[in-house]
Parts: structure tokens; sequence; C-alpha cells
């Protein structure tokens, strides 16, 4: 009896912890503060006889930056209050990413085939791969979805979208 009253226990998470993440942003920022500051100072980040230069106030922009991503750096790797929590586990990071990777390599595909074809295969894999659509009404639907943007932009608005350097749909006259 003493065991079936005992509750199941949770699985310990694993994955990466909160502070590792914070860390890594706060580089990043300290970063972007060291290239802007770098940046400024070649343009001129002091001040001239008339007025401050070019690079005055984006200087102290960066300076900003710098000041915050170190602290926050400090604070992250080193601080009493490090956040030890799991940020993202195995599963989470799975998910982020079979969203992320098609949508980069959607990004790419704009630049070969352009906005219209990009967007139906685009559209078509997502409903087959993540929605569990057939594979008819997938296709079908990104066609249609694809021909209406093509005839609002195009047609209506008169406003080009980019056709790709294949631009397999130059045969239209757009």
């Amino acid at each position: 009896m003493d065991i079936a009253q005992q509750e199941p226990v949770a699985e310990e998470r694993s994955g990466v912890p909160t502070f590792a993440v914070e860390a890594a942003v706060a580089a990043l920022v300290l970063l972007m503060g060291l290239v802007v500051t770098t940046a400024s100072w070649k343009l001129g980040a002091g001040w001239m006889s008339d007025g401050p230069g070019a690079g005055y106030f984006p200087f102290y922009v960066g300076l900003i930056l710098c000041i915050s991503g170190a602290g926050t750096l400090y604070q992250s790797l080193l601080g009493k209050k490090r956040n030890h929590e799991i940020f993202v586990d195995g599963e989470q990071i799975k998910r982020v990413l079979m969203v992320l990777v098609p949508a980069a390599i959607y990004v790419g595909a704009i630049q070969l085939v352009g906005m219209y074809i990009a967007s139906a295969v685009y559209i078509a894999i997502f409903m087959i791969v993540l929605g569990k659509f057939s594979r008819i009404k997938s296709v079908l639907l990104g066609v249609a979805i694809a021909v209406l943007f093509f005839a609002m932009f195009e047609m209506w608005f008169k406003v080009p979208l980019e056709k790709g350097m294949l631009n397999p749909t130059g045969f239209l006259g757009y």
C-alpha cells in the first residue's frame, strides 16, 4: 500500500543554465560596445573646434554598452545570486531549432528563387512536417497563398518583391 501512495519522482532537467545564457548575451553586448567605441574613436570622438566630432555621441553609447555588458557578465559569472536554473533543455532547444533552421534556409532560398516560390515551399513543408497535414492540401495551400500574395503585391499594389537570382517567375513579365 505504501508503494501506491508514493508520487512519481520528477525527472531532473538537464540543459543550459540561465547564468551561462546571461553571460553569453552580456559578452555579445560588451563586444558590440567595443566595436562601437573603436569605430567612433576612429571617426573622432572628441570635442572639435566646431562642436562634437562625428563619433562623439556613438562613442558614449558604446561606452554605456561596454559598462552594462561588463557588469552583467561579472554578475552572471561571479555574482552571489547566479541563476542555476535550466534556461533551456534538450527538448526545448530541439523545438526551437525545428523552426529556426527552416527559417534560415527560407531566407537563403528567397535570394535564390525569390519570395513567392520560397514562401510556397516553406508553407507547404511546415504544414506537412509540423502540422501533419496531407501533402496535397499543403502544396495546394502553399501555392494558393503565394499566388494571392503575388497578385496583391505585384498586380494590385505595384510593389515588386524579391524575385531571386534564378527568377523562376520571370516568364510572367513582372
